[in-house]
């Protein structure tokens, strides 16, 4: 009896310990959590129906927009950002940044400013297009900017802490000092011819490179193939990504090897509409470009054919679907790995941090990954 009663007691201790340490474990557990999200890059693609509006939101809860959308359809650009933004629980616009003076870029500027504080705007300066609809686009917008405007220049770094954002292009200027651990010489140039002259307020486009820990992301808003030269040839000023905003919504007039097989996005997101963006001559230079693992798009474009689009599950707004607003959420992490994530349908993938040997790593790769850290 005593033997038993031992036993009993053994198993009693044992079971108390377990629930002890459970009990501890889970406030650690969920404070791991809690960290490793609190942790992430957080980039919203927002469907503005063609427009581009792509909100990032620091570890340390900063916030840049990179422009917004069109004006009219009651707000509904607006709303859209609006909608990110709470989502991602911020309630300012710290930086918005707006790549150039396009309606679909520019327009839905004064709209959001009624509807939420925004703090700095950043843009290229004058708009070279000079006709009645654009100047209006240009004073509407200067209106709501004019005092916490700045003009920025390729090289001007954006203030946010934790990531590092560099302004590699603006006003048809580009950067002449490559990034750190960029500079290499351009095998893609000799393939990429010049062009007709784009003279749009597209080839004044502003883009920044964005860095958070090894994560690399790139964004040119609508920069033509000239400019693309331009900035990459004949040497790389960018080096890699990981993910690439295709450039000018995917249009054939842009996103050249020079520009894209040189960056070698391991993901590309197409911020097209169902009838504009989305060239069948871009889509195979991006399909082909080296190194690329995904596609992603907002809506199933009708300018190609099935063969010039995603798969279903990579596209947030799908044919035949009409001004829905499904957006792509991504996710980044320090060590260079993130999550897309589909809103339409809750479908994501992950793409986990690219494993290198140290045999494989060069010099000018770890200063690419270590050096444009915001550190």
């Amino acid at each position: 009896m005593m033997a038993l009663e031992r036993i009993n007691l053994h198993l009693k201790c044992a079971f108390a310990c377990l629930v002890l340490s459970a009990l501890i474990a889970s406030p650690v557990a969920a404070a791991q959590k809690q960290n490793a999200r609190a942790a992430s890059l957080k980039i919203y693609f927002i469907d503005v129906e063609g427009g581009q509006s792509t909100l990032i939101v620091t570890p340390r809860h900063q916030s840049l927009l990179v422009d917004a959308g069109w004006a009219g359809f009651n707000g509904r650009d607006a709303k859209r950002i609006l909608q990110a933004a709470k989502l991602a629980g911020i309630h300012r616009i710290n930086y918005l940044f707006v790549t150039h003076y396009h309606a679909d870029h520019v327009g839905g500027v004064p709209q959001l400013a009624a509807r939420i504080r925004i703090d700095h705007f950043l843009d290229h300066g004058k708009d070279v297009q000079k006709g009645p609809a654009d100047q209006k686009l240009y004073s509407a917008y200067m209106k709501v900017a004019k005092r916490k405007r700045r003009v920025v220049k390729p090289g001007y770094v954006i203030p946010l802490k934790g990531v590092k954002v560099v302004v590699v292009a603006a006003a048809g200027k580009h950067l002449r000092k490559p990034l750190a651990g960029a500079g290499q010489p351009n095998p893609y140039c000799s393939e990429t011819k010049p062009i007709p002259i784009d003279p749009t307020e597209n080839a004044q486009s502003s883009g920044f490179v964005l860095s958070y820990g090894k994560f690399r992301f790139v964004d040119l808003g609508d920069l033509t193939w000239n400019k693309e030269i331009a900035l990459m040839c004949p040497r790389n000023r960018l080096g890699r990504a990981d993910v690439f905003l295709a450039s000018h919504h995917s249009n054939a007039n842009a996103n050249s090897k020079a520009l894209v097989w040189a960056l070698r996005p391991r993901v590309t997101i197409i911020d097209n509409a169902r009838d504009k963006g989305g060239w069948p001559e871009a889509w195979k230079r991006i399909h082909e470009a080296p190194g690329r693992e995904r596609i992603w798009e907002l809506h199933y474009s009708l300018v190609g054919g099935k063969q010039d689009n995603a798969q279903p599950s990579y596209i947030a707004n799908s044919e035949g679907v009409i001004d829905q607003g499904h957006f792509l959420e991504l996710s980044a992490r320090p060590d260079g790995g993130f999550t897309v994530t589909n809103s339409r349908n809750g479908f994501k993938e992950d793409y986990p941090a690219r494993k290198l040997s140290a045999r494989s790593i060069t010099p000018q790769q770890t200063v690419l990954f270590e050096g444009v850290t915001g550190r």
